[in-house]
């Protein structure tokens, strides 16, 4: 029975949340998103309020909207996070859209009441200087915002940057014939190359670089260009020094501080979800005890290993994804910091990747011995009908190459990270729909099994249950570790002439996962109605009266 409440729920949302296409056409650059936000907070004044927690150096705001009602910042709160990295445009599609099919169905009960009892803060673009490049006349794969950096370590400020060979508008790669190259032509798809195995006695052929000119001579090809410190890589957990796009110290932009500094403020946020490329969500992650030895810990914890399994099993049966590739977190990665810094669950999720094809019979097509993701992207978009997201390789006159034959073409920029938008509505909609199961499995404290004995001398002893009947806990096991996250309070307001004589009056308990309790007594003299309160910013209040 409860399994069918559960897909009955689901099927709501999905035809609900579906039936609200959106109106955009392609990704949102800046100015779209201010608008589509403006035209948010002008139809649904009650349920969102926007503003801007800060400007990137290039003059891009960087939007934060918090969906709920009154006394949002008093309820618990799930942050969803878009565009970590500028490269990954569905991420900010991904969260404004969110923001857009939940309002759109705000009318419907069950949304009056999510949001009248949870609070959702939506960051749509944490990397808008770079998403912006998509845009531009001449358009590559950009993560870094407007901060001159001298990636290269020269002295020089952003000397190297990417050269249009060919003229077409966009940047794609360059394959140089070298007999010492390390690359090869894939034979499952000759217009993609692969490293040549070694130990299987290939040899390269090839040298593969991104389309441009060694601006600087220093035998290095765009490695200096305009997109200085990505967002994705500047956070404080695992922050790597001298890496290109990490900035000069953790934390060092704008947008990461201003990120940051309202997030350790929202003591009622509970879940952090991400859209970018890391992926725990199709696979959870594991349970590592070695990684809780050290000094800095590289492993969750046990009990949140569990629940980071539980909605991963969620997240698989409502998006129905299959066939995710594995991810490895960057350092200074952002999803991995929302765990091991900020103390909270944190999921994240590309929301797609290349599908996988069965081989076409019917064009002699074979199953490919090579996993090559550009191969399998042509394939895919041979089966979609794209055909314009692919460059034929030319063959171009290069002055760093004299004499050797140097080809420009391959598959375009972003097309590998982000779908075609016709499918970005359908993606949106599973991912709202996530969103919502998400919410229902949040932490809830309810008093239980009330009992009340009556003693000698004026004397009760007060019995009762406080129980979480969320699916997930109301802090994590890291954020115990972290001493910073508020633990569930509990108070006995006794009035004129009530005493607790046995039992604290105030105290606070540790953390409680999904479904389990903690049981709590007292010893009260006096006579009359006594309140008992409980809560926590991740949990809310709760208030039980007990006749003595």
């Amino acid at each position: 029975m409860k399994k069918k409440l559960y897909l009955t729920h689901l099927l709501f949302w999905s035809v609900t949340l579906g039936a609200f296409a959106q109106s955009p056409q392609n990704y949102s650059n800046s100015a779209s998103l201010a608008q589509r936000i403006k035209t948010l907070t002008s139809k649904y004044p009650n349920l969102i309020k926007s503003k801007t927690l800060t400007q990137t150096l290039g003059g891009k705001d960087i939007w934060m909207l918090t969906l709920g009602t009154q006394n949002a910042d008093q309820k618990p709160a799930i942050a969803v996070v878009g565009g970590v990295d500028g490269k990954h445009l569905l991420g900010v599609e991904m969260a404004i859209g969110f923001a857009e099919k939940l309002l759109a169905s705000s009318n419907a009960d069950s949304v009056k009441n999510l949001l009248n009892k949870q609070t959702f803060y939506v960051f749509p673009n944490m990397s808008p200087d770079a998403t912006e490049q998509y845009f531009a006349k001449l358009k590559y794969e950009r993560s870094g915002n407007t901060t001159k950096t001298d990636d290269d370590r020269d002295g020089r400020l952003n000397e190297d940057g990417f050269d249009d060979l060919d003229g077409n508008g966009k940047i794609t790669w360059m394959r140089v014939k070298d007999a010492t190259g390390k690359y090869k032509l894939n034979p499952d798809d000759p217009r993609s190359l692969i490293l040549a195995d070694a130990t299987k006695g290939e040899n390269g052929a090839y040298t593969l670089l991104q389309e441009g000119l060694d601006n600087d001579k220093d035998g290095q090809f765009n490695e200096d260009g305009e997109g200085g410190v990505s967002f994705n890589k500047n956070a404080s957990f695992n922050y790597k020094n001298f890496v290109p796009g990490a900035g000069e110290y953790a934390v060092s932009e704008k947008e990461n501080r201003a990120l940051f500094d309202f997030l350790f403020d929202a003591f009622n946020v509970y879940a952090v979800v991400t859209f970018g490329p890391m992926n725990n969500l199709s696979s959870p992650v594991t349970f590592n005890p070695a990684g809780l030895t050290k000094r800095i810990i590289t492993s969750w914890f046990d009990a949140d290993v569990k629940s980071n399994a539980l909605v991963s099993e969620r997240y698989n049966k409502i998006t129905k994804t299959k066939d995710a590739p594995k991810t490895q977190a960057e350092p200074g990665d952002f999803s991995q910091w929302a765990y091991f810094h900020y103390g909270r669950l944190s999921f994240s999720t590309p929301g797609w990747w290349v599908p996988k094809v069965a081989p076409d019979s019917a064009k002699k097509e074979k199953k490919f011995t090579n996993d090559d993701p550009v191969a399998a992207y042509l394939r895919w978009a041979a089966k979609e009908g794209i055909t314009d997201t692919y460059t034929p390789w030319k063959t171009v006159s290069h002055p760093d190459f004299a004499g050797q034959t140097v080809e420009v073409g391959g598959v375009d920029p972003f097309v590998l990270n982000n779908p075609p938008y016709k499918l970005v509505d359908n993606i949106v909609a599973k991912h709202t729909d996530f969103l919502v199961a998400l919410a229902a499995m949040a932490p809830q404290i309810e008093f239980v099994n009330l009992k009340t004995e009556k003693l000698t001398d004026g004397l009760t002893r007060v019995t009762v249950q406080l129980l979480n009947t969320g699916d997930i806990s109301t802090y994590t096991k890291i954020g115990d570790r972290s001493y910073f996250l508020k633990k569930i309070a509990i108070k006995v307001n006794a009035k004129n002439g009530q005493e607790v004589v046995s039992g604290r009056k105030s105290q606070t308990i540790e953390s409680l996962q999904g479904k389990e309790f903690k049981e709590l007594t007292w010893l009260i003299k006096g006579s009359g109605k006594v309140t008992i309160d409980a809560g926590c910013p991740t949990t809310g209040n709760k208030s039980i009266e007990v006749t003595l």
